[in-house]
């Protein structure tokens, strides 16, 4: 469900946006055969409010073919933390940046009001159950076709990406994304990866690690 006018949605909240870029962009391949506005997904994320941090966690190859899509995320005001695609012996390869932003979200809780994943993945359920004890509001912005189940109920508030308004969240290949206004922050330099099986055990041992 994509709820508009969100009662705990108020202009005085400081927001971070946290976006799985690798979740987001293998969703809207798979489903649409495009590519995420992620602009325009920090707008709707902001949604009037106060915009601390939006970060974009990304995935590098040896040949940086990539590099044209991190400065355009640059340039649409959202930071990005990138780390080498590893590839392992037998040709497979790793990419997934869950602890990474579970960490991030973490440390920046204490200046934040409402923390918002852009991602589907259910791992991410640990953190989401961890700063709503802390008294933080917790939003979810993700694809529903390819979305946990458990992480659209346990969110404060969830946006379907896919729903009716997907329009705005999806650009084809020759579609440049406009810039949104440059969050409070500096660039930053570090994974995202696939939706999959909800790996409870592995993030609670991490969730333990972190709040010790």
């Amino acid at each position: 469900m994509n709820k508009k006018t969100h009662p705990l949605k108020h202009p005085e909240q400081r927001v971070g946006v946290f976006i799985d870029v690798q979740n987001m962009y293998y969703s809207a391949k798979n489903l649409f055969h495009m590519k995420v506005n992620f602009g325009n997904i920090v707008k709707e994320a902001t949604a009037g409010r106060k915009l601390i941090r939006a970060i974009a966690y990304v995935v590098s190859t040896e040949g940086k073919e990539e590099q044209p899509f991190f400065d355009a995320l640059y340039n649409l005001g959202i930071e990005t933390k990138s780390r080498p695609l590893q590839i392992f012996y037998g040709g497979e390869k790793k990419a997934d940046w869950d602890v990474g932003i579970t960490v991030d979200a973490i440390r920046l809780s204490p200046s934040l009001d409402t923390i918002i994943l852009v991602s589907g993945d259910g791992d991410y359920l640990p953190l989401v159950e961890y700063l709503q004890n802390q008294g933080k509001q917790v939003e979810v912005m993700a694809f529903g076709n390819t979305s946990s189940g458990r992480l659209k109920e346990e969110a404060d508030d969830f946006i379907d990406l896919g729903g009716e308004e997907k329009h705005k969240f999806l650009i084809s290949d020759h579609v440049v994304a406009q810039p949104v206004a440059r969050p409070m922050a500096r660039p930053i330099i570090n994974r995202p990866m696939n939706s999959r099986p909800v790996n409870r055990s592995f993030n609670n041992r991490i969730m333990k690690k972190i709040i010790k």
